[in-house]
């Protein structure tokens, strides 16, 4: 995540605006109303009501149909990020939460088709070991499911798809299946296709719909956390757009 987007996501955000109005005074209409801003955002941000309606926006693609998945050559699985110095399993560092979820999808994925996978991830911050190392070892060590490609260069989704495309094409592979969580689908199957792939998307880790009643709107730790990732994605898109949108002039 670069450091402007740091600066337009919560908490970062939230706290940029109420120190504003602070420094404004909130004597003052305009620092009232920032701090006022500031703070009704982050817990409103923080409810499962809001969390919610944010990621369902970017779920628009079903678990694959055993039928789709027949037409599937093979399994991509990108990263989702790593825990440092892990002791539990004794790697070093090892896969975070949402990579072990997209891990263990893939692995049901490979042993529902016998497809081979490809993992992909690299070295965000100079890390000693790519992301997609940590991933292999998870898959051989934890699920006995074995990796064909390795793709460890990569530090984004649009390097995920440009350097696996790669590694795919030059076996003659021209369509995948892709794992990732369901928020986040949307963005590389976009990325995978203007790599002249054609993608079966396989998402994984649904929103869950809110509690009823009152509990709906109690802020939590968690759906900030939850909400705070689905504003990261959309800005994700909003990237790919222009981006897109520059290389067509």
């Amino acid at each position: 995540m670069s450091e402007l987007k740091i600066l337009l996501l919560p908490p970062t955000l939230n706290a940029l605006l109420i120190l504003l109005g602070l420094m404004l005074g909130i004597r003052r209409l305009s620092g009232a109303l920032l701090v006022t801003l500031g703070l009704a955002s982050l817990l409103l941000l923080a409810t499962p009501m809001a969390s919610h309606a944010l990621r369902q926006g970017l779920e628009p693609y079903a678990p694959p149909s055993p039928s789709q998945l027949e037409t599937a050559e093979a399994i991509v699985i990108l990263g989702g990020g790593r825990d440092y110095e892990a002791p539990e399993f004794g790697w070093g560092d090892a896969p975070a939460n949402p990579t072990w979820r997209r891990l263990a999808y893939g692995a049901h994925l490979h042993r529902r088709s016998e497809l081979p996978i490809l993992v992909s991830g690299g070295r965000v911050h100079g890390e000693h070991s790519a992301e997609a190392s940590l991933m292999a070892a998870a898959l051989r060590d934890v699920f006995d499911v074995p990796v064909r490609w390795l793709e460890g260069a990569s530090r984004n989704t649009a390097e995920n798809a440009r350097l696996s495309a790669e590694m795919l094409r030059a076996d003659g592979i021209a369509r995948v299946a892709l794992v990732s969580q369901a928020w986040h689908l949307p963005r590389a199957v976009a990325e995978f296709e203007a790599q002249d792939l054609s993608v079966v998307p396989a998402p994984t880790e649904f929103t869950s719909p809110p509690p009823e009643g009152l509990a709906a709107w109690l802020p939590r730790a968690y759906h900030l956390n939850q909400s705070t990732r689905a504003l990261h994605e959309w800005l994700g898109r909003g990237e790919q757009a222009v981006r897109r949108l520059l290389l067509r002039r």
